[in-house]
This record gives structure tokens, sequence and C-alpha cells, in this order.
């Protein structure tokens, strides 16, 4: 007869197994229990079960009682088992029949009837931190008790939801493949996967005061075979949380926590207006005294060295040449990016992978609450046998459905033509050095791309703007339909007026701007509109009539007021307003959901919000600052 010491030692070492513990367990197993426990004995597939049924796959160990409510879900990485989660249907009345239908080296298959007659079959193949489940046209509930959920945002920011400040006990939300739940001490994060999008989510909570919390959330297998997997991602500090609050802007906040393992770590901050902020967490370089602010996301036209100054500040005339900043900052994480402008960057880990925050001061940005941090995705630098919510993804729907819900291709911002700062800067340096007329070639070609890029974001502040029309109208026709929703339309509605409203004030104010008068005024006599790309082209027409060989000693003067200054003006006030348009689509995307949450009725209104905005968010130009 084995002992349950030996048997706990070849779960650890990766076997995969299934057991008859011999006599139903009373309760959950605790390690100790289980320790002074003897009688079970290897079970294969077709045998009859006398006890309970126990199997693992060297990193979790399912285990389904009789007298329990369904399977509990245990993680072996700790060096003993501890509970995570238990699965099983919503409004089970208790086990009833359990059956093992496959056992071999690589795998193990097992199936629970409940007495309500809803069957799940489960299972677990080696090596793999989550188990499958499957029941066509059933759900599984994740009993999974915590004070915070998460629906990762992949394209935008994620969705937390903190069980103090969620009225509701029961709230549903926009199914989007991914659940995530933070389980334990900061020890355990454990993830719901699931195949498409009409698996209705489900989030029940309980208690009051700080002793709220979610207790568990239910997912839909849907109509036809759909798996939902359930995986642990597992290890001291593998999330952490702490509360902040207005009065701690610019503070310097020292974690107790330390990076676990170097990754793609994210922080989701709580804003001030109850939406959630995401952000990468910088990791100190190696060799120099910066960051590195981290990308699984390649971005065409990355920034150089250059593009820092002797302080190490990104230089925002650099950033517009090369795009978005998303390599390095400086040793006092300045960084810029339209909306909010320079700022120091927020959350940080020090060479020994210790945690720092420092919440934001900005007129547009305000942290008041939660702050939950954990790994997002994996960097050259991970350990092989660490696992993060990306990798599961990949694991158990596949790389390619991965790549398609992940929108990869679809997160790679553009970069067309030349920033006007970059212009500006390519033409001061070859005036300078007196090299205009043997450099007329290239100079040509940046006034070619200096139009190229002012096209290119208006064009992108064009598609706000009729995504933005578009979606009123479709609110104003669902309005129709559902005027008990009319409130929530309404609200909705009114921030999608600020894409429109935004834009028509923002090339006003440029038609108006005193640098552009001269250019506006012979726009207008030749009967033409003054739109950015014909301003830029007609100060490009000028610049060469006027400039080209040009060689006086006032050379800068002149240039900087007749041409690089009207230019840049026109680039500055695009760029600002195709992150205004970002802005706001982005947080359409998330209070459509959190609408959703409250009140069960809009959950297909905000599918189809949240579908529309990734739509529009796609390919975003560089400067919309997507990722901060």
């Amino acid at each position: 007869m084995m002992t349950v010491a030996w048997l706990w030692a070849a779960l650890l070492q990766g076997a995969v197994g299934a057991w008859d513990t011999g006599s139903p367990a009373a309760g959950p197993l605790a390690p100790e229990a289980v320790e002074r426990k003897e009688g079970w004995k290897r079970a294969s597939s077709g045998d009859a079960i006398s006890g309970d049924l126990a199997v693992s796959n060297g990193r979790l160990l399912a285990v389904a009682r009789r007298a329990g409510p369904g399977v509990e879900l245990y993680s072996l990485g700790l060096g003993r088992p501890a509970f995570r989660a238990a699965l099983l249907p919503p409004g089970a009345e208790g086990v009833g029949r359990v059956s093992l239908s496959e056992s071999a080296r690589g795998a193990v298959a097992f199936e629970v009837a409940w007495k309500n007659g809803v069957s799940v079959r489960f299972r677990l193949s080696r090596g793999d931190p989550f188990v499958a489940a499957d029941a066509p046209g059933a759900s599984l509930r994740v009993e999974c008790p915590g004070r915070f959920v998460l629906l990762p945002d992949f394209f935008a920011d994620d969705l937390l939801f903190d069980a103090r400040r969620v009225p509701l006990d029961r709230i549903e939300l926009p199914s989007e493949n991914f659940l995530l739940h933070f389980a334990g001490r900061g020890d355990a994060v454990v993830m719901n996967v699931f195949e498409n999008r009409d698996q209705e989510v489900r989030v029940t909570l309980a208690g009051k005061g700080e002793e709220r919390a979610v207790t568990g959330s239910e997912i839909d297998f849907g109509k036809k075979a759909g798996k939902i997997w359930v995986g642990v991602l597992e290890g001291e500090g593998t999330w952490h949380a702490l509360d902040v609050g207005l009065a701690d802007k610019k503070k310097l906040i020292p974690l107790d926590w330390t990076m676990r393992f170097p990754a793609q770590w994210r922080a989701d901050f709580t804003r001030q207006d109850g939406l959630t902020d995401s952000w990468d967490v910088l990791l100190a370089e190696r060799d120099g005294d910066g960051f590195v602010k981290p990308s699984w996301i390649a971005q065409d036209g990355a920034l150089s060295e250059r593009s820092r100054t002797s302080s190490g500040e990104v230089d925002r005339d650099a950033y517009k040449a090369g795009g978005p900043a998303s390599e390095r900052l400086g040793p006092d994480r300045k960084r810029w990016t339209t909306v909010l402008g320079h700022f120091q960057y927020p959350c940080w880990t020090d060479r020994e992978g210790k945690g720092w925050l420092q919440p934001i001061e900005n007129k547009r940005l305000a942290f008041d609450g939660p702050v939950v941090i954990f790994p997002m995705n994996r960097l050259a630098e991970t350990p092989v046998s660490e696992y993060t919510p990306v990798d599961l993804v990949r694991a158990t729907l596949g790389v390619g459905p991965c790549q398609y819900i992940l929108d990869v291709e679809g997160q790679k911002q553009e970069h067309v033509g030349r920033a006007t700062c970059h212009v500006r800067s390519c033409i001061n340096e070859t005036w300078a050095a007196g090299l205009q007329k043997s450099k007329r070639k290239e100079v040509e070609a940046w006034l070619g791309d200096a139009h190229d890029f002012v096209v290119h974001i208006r064009n992108r502040i064009l598609a706000y703007q009729a995504f933005g029309k578009e979606l009123r109208a479709w609110l104003a026709e669902r309005k129709k339909e559902r005027p008990e929703l009319a409130e929530a339309i309404d609200a909705l509605d009114l921030l999608a007026r600020e894409l429109d409203e935004r834009v028509e004030a923002g090339f006003a104010a440029l038609r108006g701007h005193k640098m552009l008068e001269g250019t506006v005024a012979a726009l207008s006599a030749r009967k033409e509109e003054p739109l950015p790309p014909a301003l830029v082209l007609e100060l490009n027409r000028r610049f060469r009539e006027t400039f080209l060989d040009y060689e006086g000693a006032d050379w800068k003067d002149r240039i900087k007021k007749e041409y690089t200054d009207p230019l840049t003006a026109i680039g500055g006030k695009q760029d600002d307003l195709v992150g205004e348009c970002r802005w706001v689509a982005k947080a359409l995307r998330q209070k459509a959901a959190l609408a959703a949450a409250l009140d069960a009725r809009l959950v297909p209104l905000a599918a189809e919000i949240r579908t529309r905005t990734q739509k529009v968010l796609r390919a975003g130009a560089a400067y919309e600052g997507a990722r901060h």
C-alpha cells in the first residue's frame, strides 16, 4: 500500500495519474490531513471508484469528492497542495456519479455527474497549469473567493472589479474569452479561458464592508461543443494589491512586493472616475541607470538612443520622429504622450526587482482606489517554467486563435511619413551646416513626408469622428427600441458626442491659429478649404519658392516664422487631437461594460459597443498614446 507522502512526492515531480481514495472525505483535503491518510490506490479507466477520485498532472490536483459540491482544484507549486477553486454547475445539488474515462501517461480524463442531472467532463494533461472542461448546453461555476476579479483587455485598458465597490450581488459582463480571479494572499491567479464570445459571464458577490468579496464566476459552455479552461498561476508575489488615494499624488511609495520573475507586468490603477488605467511596469535596465518599458507588440519606428536628452528625458521631437517611446526611459522616468503631456511614469521595479509607485499628478488623470499588479505576458528573459495569462491563452486556445483574439496585428501602431517636429529638426540641421543645396533631394523628401504624416493623422481623426457619428445613430435606434434604457443610453451618447465636438473645436482652433493666418488667407483666396493637408501643401509651396536655395544670415528666424512654426502647429494640434479621440473611445469601451455590469439588460448593447471600439482603435497612429 503506497503512502500519501510518497503520492505527493510523485505529484510534485510531474507524474500524471488517478487515485481512488478508498473512502469519501467529509471535507476538503487539508495538506496535514492528507499526510496522515493511507488507503489510496491507483485507478484506471473503467474502474469503479469506491471513495473519492483524485487526479493530477504534476502541477494541479483535482479531487471529485462525493460529499463535496464539485471538483476541488489544488495547485502544487508551493511544495504542498493549496486549494484554489471549486468547479461545479451553477445550482448543483451535490455530486452523484464519478467515473474515470482515461488514465494514460500523458493525460487523465474523468466525468462528474451531479444530482441535478448535469455532467461535466474534465481533462488534465501532463505539466499543464490548467484543467479543461466541456459540457455542451451547460454552465460551469468557478468558486474562487477574493476581493478582485478582472477582465483583461489585451487591446486597451483592463476592467478591474473591486467587490467593495460593486453594490450588486450578481453582475453580468461582456464575454471576451478571459476572466481572472486574484486568489490567496497574492500567491495565485485563477484564470478562466473560454472558446467563443457567445458564452455569457456572470460574477457573484457577497458580504459587507471590508468582508465583501467576489464568490465566483459562471460561464456558459455554449449550445455547441465548447470548452472552458481553468488555469492557476502560482507563486509568492504572483499578484499584489494596495489602495492609493488623491493625497498620494507624486508620493514615492515602496511596495511590499518584489517582482517574482522578469516579465511584462501590468499595474491596473483605479481612476478617480471609476475606470481602470492599465500601465506596463517599467524594468530597471541591466546596463545603465534608466528603465525599459517592455512591449510584446513589435512597433514600427522604435526610438533609438538619440530619443533621450542628456538628463534621460524623452525628447518630444525625437519621439515624434521615431514613433512610440516604448523601449527606454531615463532615470527620472520622464515621458511624454498626447493627452497627458510630460509626466513621470508611475510604476517601476528597481535593480533588485522591488516594486515602486509614484501616482501621477496630471490635470487629465488622477488615481483613487485599488492598484493591482500581475504578470500579463512573458519576455525573452522569462523562465520557461513560468506561465502568464497570455501563455495560458496560447496553450488553451492555440496559437492561431490566440493571435486572432488578441488581435496582434491590430495592436501594431502605424507611422506614416515624417513627423512635423522631425522635419523641423532636419531642416534646421541642414541649413545650419550650409548643406541646403547639396541635399535638395532630401529636403524635397522631407516636405513630402510632412504632408504624408499630416494626411495620415487627419485620416485617423476623421475615422474617430465617423465612428462617433455612426455609434450615436445606432444608439438612437436602440433608444427607440428600448425606451426603458434611455438613461444609460443617453450617458453613452453624451460621451460619444465628445468625439465630434472635440474634432470640430480642434480644427476650428487650428484654422484660427495666428501663425497660420497668411496660409489660411492664401487658400481662401483660391477658394480652397483650409484643411490641415491643404495648409501643409501651401506651406511647402511657399517654402520651395523662398527657401530651397536661401543662404541669408537670417535663415533661422525666417524659416522658423514662415515654415517650421506653422508646420509644427498643424502637426502638434493633430497629434493632441488624435490622442483625445483615442482617450474618448477607450472610455466608451470601459463605460459600456461597467453599465452592463450594473444592468444585465445592457449586456448586448455593451458587447456591440466594445466590438465597435476595438475596430476603430485598431492600427492606431503612434501618437495616440495607446500604451502610455
